[in-house]
């Protein structure tokens, strides 16, 4: 059985959307009861959130930026950028600590003190740009942590794999132009219109062509083409591309009972496609592997499916 960290915080409920936003702190309570209700609390490492360093986030994001999001908050504006983009004055400070707890449990990982991790964090940070809050997201979490692990611990070579049901169109900009690291998403295109990014033909620009790879999948598809594309796409990227570190975006929003998309995916899938990346992960990686949340909206499903997750993190 491998050592799985689990990064979770109550203080990531401080992180207040308001009344019927479907990112909700409501979130982290169902997949935190899941997982104790299936009996795996006991044999994961807890993992406390901690505040990152304000030099990590500036790796990805612009310092203005980052000034012009501390002000909206504190000024008590509900909204930044985008008008889903809720928020309040508590959701600066949660953004440090869902990335501070990341690059601290990257910093496990590396030293040895666990294999893998899945991090629960709230806010969520695919669809975040170096300078615009986008889809609930802030800070892009899982670009950071990249970073972090490149330049703090020699990393050579980060693989991204974002399976959340909507393009993580941030982490896509972030490193469109880098050919160190690696970025595939599996999404449904059109989603609501939303974010309308991830075509096929988007691959990278300049010295970073061919290390994009987007597989976007029509509304009412399922398990079986999004098998056939992983198997297809990711499976030959990542054996040319070879990631010394895996981290995944991910999402459980494209289950067909979340009625935040048009897909179809069900529960025995997301089992598949995590025993898949950590087959990958094992192969290329050492096992090295970091799971962070994105979205999953239905609370009656997200229990099951992370006490799933990280049974399988887990190698039970």
């Amino acid at each position: 059985m491998k050592k799985t960290g689990y990064l979770h915080d109550n203080r990531y409920l401080l992180h207040d959307t308001g009344p019927y936003h479907p990112e909700m702190g409501e979130r982290l309570t169902a997949i935190y009861n899941g997982i104790k209700q299936a009996g795996l609390l006991d044999r994961l490492t807890l993992v406390p959130a901690v505040r990152a360093e304000l030099e990590w986030i500036e790796t990805i994001h612009d310092k203005t930026y980052i000034r012009r999001f501390e002000e909206v908050c504190l000024s008590g504006n509900r909204t930044f950028d985008y008008p889903d983009n809720q928020m309040c004055v508590d959701t600066y400070e949660t953004a440090f600590l869902a990335v501070g707890g990341i690059l601290d449990v990257a910093r496990r990982i590396m030293e040895g003190e666990i294999n893998n991790a899945f991090c629960a964090v709230r806010p969520p940070g695919h669809h975040a740009e170096k300078n615009q809050a986008m889809g609930f997201c802030y800070f892009n979490n899982v670009a950071i942590a990249a970073r972090y692990l490149q330049n703090e611990h020699k990393i050579k070579r980060v693989g991204i794999i974002d399976f959340d049901v909507h393009h993580g169109n941030g982490t896509q900009q972030i490193f469109e132009e880098d050919p160190t690291v690696f970025y595939y998403s599996i999404h449904q295109h059109p989603s609501f219109a939303f974010p309308g990014t991830g075509r096929e033909f988007e691959e990278g620009t300049g010295v970073g062509v061919g290390f994009t790879k987007n597989s976007p999948v029509l509304p009412g598809q399922g398990d079986d083409v999004y098998t056939q594309l992983i198997e297809s796409d990711l499976r030959p990227a990542f054996e040319r591309f070879k990631p010394e570190f895996i981290i995944v975006s991910t999402g459980f929003d494209g289950h067909v009972e979340d009625d935040m998309s048009d897909i179809t995916l069900t529960t025995d899938w997301y089992s598949w496609i995590m025993k898949t990346i950590m087959q990958m992960a094992d192969t290329y990686a050492g096992g090295r592997l970091i799971s962070v949340l994105e979205g999953g909206y239905c609370l009656e499903r997200l229990g099951e499916l992370a006490a799933n997750h990280v049974s399988i993190l887990l190698d039970a």
